[in-house]
């Protein structure tokens, strides 16, 4: 297995608002079914001098016939506005957070009673019962 793995980006912005670097990686590693990404986010933190742990690669999708990955990636400039702007399935993913578990049943009685309520209470009623469904 041939560990020779090239990394383009594209489309680079610096987006100064999220305080981070955004780009479209392409990878290309003939003799790989597919590079970690972990090992992305090491590739992508030393080519843009930034934390490892700050990377966060995502969206990767393999080319029919292998050998070129095509995905997305941010570089935080810094830990607090990662955790503020980041989704949590994905802080989830970096082990920043714990996933908090629930069951079907309490996430469709939440939705419902959300449903129940207008106007400007209805997100506040549905956050009340996934709270109440989740600590059963």
């Amino acid at each position: 297995m041939s560990d020779a793995v090239i990394i383009k980006t594209r489309k680079f912005k610096r987006n100064p608002l999220l305080a981070r670097k955004q780009m479209v990686v392409d990878v290309i590693h003939p003799g790989r079914a597919n590079v970690s990404k972990d090992e992305l986010a090491e590739l992508l933190a030393g080519m843009y001098k930034a934390d490892s742990k700050l990377t966060i690669p995502f969206g990767f999708r393999t080319k029919f016939g292998g050998g070129k990955s095509t995905g997305f990636c941010l570089i935080y400039d810094n830990q607090e506005s990662m955790i503020k702007f980041e989704p949590k399935h994905r802080m989830v993913r970096k082990g920043l957070t714990e996933k908090k578990e629930q069951s079907r049943k309490a996430i469709k009685e939440a939705k419902n009673k959300g449903l129940k309520v207008r106007g400007t209470g209805r997100r506040t009623a549905k956050h009340k019962a996934k709270r109440a469904g989740g600590d059963d």
